[in-house]
């Protein structure tokens, strides 16, 4: 398919949000936070990092995801290189992406190559960046890949209920490492239905600001 880009509205605070979808790219409150706790931790990383450890996700968007656990990767001082592997079906152009992350001065150390590398697939020093363009449930089957962990990351499913249905669950669960993980922002009841019929022990914990709940998924 040909690749179609994000529609973007910016709000005061310089949050980019989705038209097609209305929904923003990450927290009002703290993106950066967010992804901290979702994310890292809803994966127990950085504690099972290691050389080749592989993260994928659905949603690549403004590329903070990438960049926060790339800044986590550094702080481990783990040897070795880690891969990120990304399904987006409306990119986001570069010039966006930087407006974006301007907001987040503790990344901007790492946003800058990225950056200037296009803010798409890319090989570092210590990453490997993948971005796949298309529709996940179009792209997800025919990938040869399988994470460590997840990044769940699509818009809220009320809005964008394409990028979590069971069917795409079962797709990631195959793509998953036994005993691997996902972790997502959602409690909602048919996502964590979605995970644990394909294969995960589906936890709730408590979600970041104005979220209540996210979701933690193992495999096995």
């Amino acid at each position: 398919m040909q690749d179609q880009h994000a529609e973007l509205e910016w709000r005061d605070s310089g949050v980019p949000v989705s038209t097609r979808f209305d929904d923003p790219y990450f927290s009002l409150d703290n993106g950066l936070a967010e992804t901290r706790h979702v994310f890292l931790d809803g994966n127990d990383l950085p504690a099972r990092f290691r050389d080749g450890f592989h993260i994928a996700e659905l949603g690549f968007g403004t590329g903070l995801n990438f960049l926060t656990a790339w800044a986590a990767w550094r702080d481990a001082g783990v040897a070795g290189r880690f891969r990120f592997t990304s399904f987006e079906a409306y990119p986001m152009e570069p010039d966006a992406m930087a407006r974006a992350l301007a907001a987040f001065p503790e990344v901007a150390g790492l946003a800058a190559p990225f950056l200037a590398a296009g803010g798409g697939s890319a090989t570092f020093d210590d990453a490997e960046l993948t971005v796949i363009h298309g529709d996940a449930r179009e792209a997800l089957p025919g990938w040869p890949g399988r994470a460590d962990a997840w990044f769940l990351d699509g818009f809220s499913p009320a809005k964008n209920p394409e990028l979590w249905g069971a069917d795409l669950m079962g797709q990631v669960a195959a793509h998953t490492v036994p005993a691997g993980t996902a972790a997502t922002y959602t409690a909602a009841g048919f996502v964590r239905r979605g995970l644990e019929d394909a294969g995960f022990t589906v936890t709730r914990g408590p979600g970041f600001g104005r979220k209540r709940h996210m979701t933690r998924a193992v495999l096995g």
